[in-house]
């Protein structure tokens, strides 16, 4: 199959690869640009375990070609802390025991602030909702929501709401 010419922009860096057109996102970020973050769920948008930041947006990297994220803006779980400086859902994940094996949490994490920085004032029940999407095989979600929730109240408080 002919290779295509793209350019991944992940985290603010520039990745100018060829790849097949077929090849998903997922395997694009992991492989091709080393960021193994991003973790390998089910490969059929259910687990959520694969979730980046596309232009701001949650999406599924394992549903998507990489040839069709070609310019735009890709954040993955690397690109949450700011050198040492963890971010605050990433803090509170530790605080709150939203993590166990920690397969799921890089999904979460994204997803989340996908949510937080769309809409930081979200209502409690639209929270769960968007949450509900992302599955967890060990923490029974208490922990990753309460992580979510204090994380909101930190950000809240950073912009001054």
């Amino acid at each position: 199959m002919t290779e295509v010419n793209v350019t991944l922009n992940v985290n603010g860096r520039s990745h100018a690869l060829q790849v097949e057109p077929r090849r998903t996102l997922l395997d694009a970020i992991r492989d091709e640009c080393g960021l193994t973050g991003t973790h390998m769920g089910c490969e059929h948008g259910v687990c959520g375990a694969c979730t980046v930041l596309l232009d701001g947006d949650p999406v599924r990297s394992c549903l998507i070609f990489a040839v069709q994220t070609d310019g735009g803006a890709i954040r993955t779980v690397e690109g949450l802390a700011k050198g040492d400086e963890l971010h605050p859902l990433q803090r509170a994940f530790m605080a709150h025991h939203g993590v166990q094996c920690g397969f799921c949490t890089p999904g979460f994490l994204m997803l989340a602030t996908g949510i937080i920085e769309r809409e930081p004032d979200i209502a409690d029940a639209d929270l769960l909702d968007a949450l509900s999407s992302n599955l967890c095989r060990c923490t029974g979600y208490q922990g990753i929501v309460a992580a979510v929730r204090a994380a909101l109240v930190e950000i809240r408080e950073e912009r001054g709401r």
